[in-house]
């Protein structure tokens, strides 16, 4: 896969944020499963979650948490795809 960026990130509501990718892919992720791990447990809590900053290609919190965007990407083009 290409590296791919986001562009713009919005909080939606609890753990779910709408993203949009430099292709123009855009969807809503629920990254509440992803939470794992000892630089994650911060963001259980949904109003350090919601505090995400965007950098030049991803979302990132001021502990050092960050999500690849070919992760955020693949998650947001799986939730888009058609069942069936």
């Amino acid at each position: 896969m290409e590296p791919i960026s986001i562009v713009k990130a919005k909080h939606i509501k609890g753990f779910e944020v709408e993203l949009m990718f430099e292709n123009g892919v855009t969807a809503v992720v629920n990254l509440e499963p992803y939470l794992e791990g000892e630089v994650f447990a911060p963001l259980k809590d949904v109003s350090y979650f919601k505090s995400f900053k965007l950098d030049s290609w991803t979302l990132n919190w001021e502990n050092g948490a960050d999500f690849a965007p070919e992760f955020l990407y693949d998650l947001a083009v799986s939730r888009n795809k058609k069942v069936g």
